[in-house]
């Protein structure tokens, strides 16, 4: 292998590297932050994406290169497109996927991705809740409907579908409205010792001493904790630990 293929590669590596750990960011840090990724089972998926995409481009440019080929321009075009809409598929995938809404529901929280959203009706729903954040997901909590026969209708779908009240923007309301039901349903840390190895609950609850009751949060991977401050009935944050046997 010549040198000037070797350093083409090395270049389309490089920039290739930089745009990895954009995505990287963005994917961890806004669209699925800690222990999110886990819930959802995103990690894998995105980091085999990202490291083919990453490495065939770079590894296609070291082969075709060669100084004074008359069909290097096109050949690179290529590469550079093929590559491109690979990663644009990939993070596209991603984004459909990526959590929006932490709905309180009932007794738990219920992550809700962004493919999920039922659209319906979200015409009907208030205008804070029609457009799902681009920047992290955001806490509300899920009114049961007051009309028994749309109750029945969402019940037959939750079973059937699996859209339950959760995925109805319509139904949406402030997490605060809430903050009865979740001082009532939320449950003592101490049961946290039951379904988690003791030293990973003890380290997890000192880093966050606020705590002194959780809730469940159902995803489509994992089910995570959500670690709760019963006199406020604040979050306090999202663990990831077992909330169940």
């Amino acid at each position: 292998m010549t040198i000037s293929r070797l350093r083409a590669g090395l270049i389309h590596l490089s920039i290739s590297a930089v745009v990895a750990l954009i995505a990287v960011g963005v994917v961890f840090l806004l669209w699925y932050p800690e222990p999110l990724h886990v819930a959802v089972g995103v990690t894998e998926i995105f980091f085999i994406v990202l490291g083919v995409d990453v490495v065939i481009g770079p590894l296609l440019t070291t082969v075709v290169y060669r100084p004074g080929k008359k069909s290097l321009r096109f050949d690179l075009s290529t590469i550079a497109l093929l590559q491109l809409l690979a990663f644009s598929y990939g993070i596209w995938t991603v984004a459909q996927g990526r959590p929006v809404w932490l709905v309180y529901n009932a007794d738990r929280f219920d992550l809700v991705q962004a493919y999920q959203i039922d659209q319906r009706k979200i015409h009907e729903a208030t205008p804070e809740y029609r457009v799902a954040s681009w920047t992290g997901p955001r806490w509300v909590s899920a009114s049961r409907p007051e009309s028994p026969e749309l109750r029945k209708t969402i019940t037959m779908e939750a079973m059937l579908a699996g859209i339950d009240v959760a995925q109805h923007p319509e139904l949406y309301r402030p997490l605060d409205e809430e903050a009865t039901s979740i001082r009532e349903r939320s449950k003592p840390l101490d049961e946290l010792f039951r379904h988690n190895p003791q030293p990973l609950v003890e380290e997890t609850l000192r880093r966050w001493s606020d705590a002194d009751a959780y809730l469940p949060m159902m995803a489509r991977a994992y089910p995570v904790t959500v670690l709760i401050n019963k006199a406020s009935a604040k979050v306090v944050a999202i663990v990831e630990l077992n909330p169940w046997e």
